[in-house]
C-alpha cells in the first residue's frame, strides 16, 4: 500500500505545489495569481524530476492536471482558500468510495492487496479474510472524513495558510498511521489459526461453516477455482 501511494517522497512531492501556493500568496500581498503561477511551477518541477525518476507519464501528468485545476479556480472565484477545494472534494469522494466498497462487500483494501498479491479476487471466499478487509477499510474512511473535517473548517473559515499548513500534516503522517492501523485490525480480526493475507482460504462445496453462512460467499465471483483443484469449478 506504502509503495502504491508513494511513499514518503510522492507524499513530499504531493504537497509542494500547496506550500509554494500560500507562500507565493503570502509574499506577494495576497496575490492569487502569484500564488497560482508558484504552483503550477513547482508542480512542472516535480513532474521533471519525477519523469526522470523514470515515474509512469500518466501518473505525472495527473498530477500536474490537478495542480493546474486548483490554481484555476481560485484564479477564477478570487478566493484563495479555493485552491484547496478539489483537494476537499477528493477526500468527499474518496470516503464516499471506499464506504460503498464495504457496503456491497467489495473492501477496497481487500482489493488493492488482493491484486498486489496476485490473487485478484479470491480473498473475497475467505469469509474471515473478508471481515478483517471490511473492518480495516473503515479505518481508510475514517483517514478520509478527518482530512474532510479539517479541510472544510478551514475553508470555510478562509484560512489560507492554515489549509497549506494542514496539507502538509494530513498527507504522509496521516497515512503512515492508517496503514498501520488498518493492518492492526486485519491482524487482529483474523482467527490465530488463519494462515494470512497470502493464503486465502477458499471453501468447498458443503463445508459445514460455509454452509452456515451462505451470505458471506455470493455468485459475484464468477468461476473460482479451488487451489488444491486446478481447472475445477466452483
Amino acid at each position: 500500500m506504502a509503495d502504491l501511494l508513494g511513499g514518503r517522497r510522492g507524499a513530499v512531492d504531493a504537497t509542494l505545489p500547496p506550500v509554494a501556493f500560500v507562500l507565493a500568496w503570502s509574499l506577494t500581498g495576497s496575490s492569487i495569481g502569484w500564488g497560482a503561477a508558484a504552483a503550477v511551477g513547482v508542480s512542472v518541477l516535480v513532474g521533471a524530476v519525477r519523469l526522470v525518476r523514470r515515474e509512469k507519464v500518466r501518473a505525472v501528468l495527473l498530477s500536474l492536471a490537478g495542480v493546474t485545476v486548483a490554481a484555476l479556480i481560485a484564479v477564477r472565484t478570487g478566493d484563495p482558500e479555493d485552491f484547496f477545494l478539489p483537494q476537499l472534494l477528493a477526500n468527499v469522494a474518496s470516503a464516499l468510495v471506499w464506504a460503498v466498497s464495504i457496503l456491497v462487500r467489495r473492501p477496497l483494501l481487500g482489493v488493492v492487496v488482493g491484486a498486489v498479491l496476485g490473487q485478484r479476487m479470491r480473498w473475497r471466499r475467505d469469509r474471515d479474510l473478508l471481515r478483517a478487509y471490511s473492518r480495516a477499510s473503515w479505518v481508510w474512511v475514517g483517514q478520509y472524513l478527518l482530512r474532510v473535517l479539517v479541510f472544510g473548517a478551514l475553508w470555510l473559515a478562509g484560512e489560507v495558510v492554515a489549509l497549506g499548513t494542514a496539507r502538509v500534516l494530513l498527507s504522509w503522517p496521516l497515512v503512515a498511521a492508517t496503514l498501520a492501523a488498518s493492518g492492526a485490525v486485519v491482524h487482529v480480526t483474523l482467527p490465530h489459526a488463519h494462515p494470512g493475507l497470502r493464503r486465502p482460504r477458499t471453501p468447498v462445496a458443503g463445508d459445514g461453516p460455509r454452509d452456515a453462512h451462505p451470505e458471506e460467499d455470493d455468485a459475484t465471483e464468477g468461476h473460482t477455482e479451488h487451489p488444491s483443484s486446478p481447472g475445477t469449478h466452483r
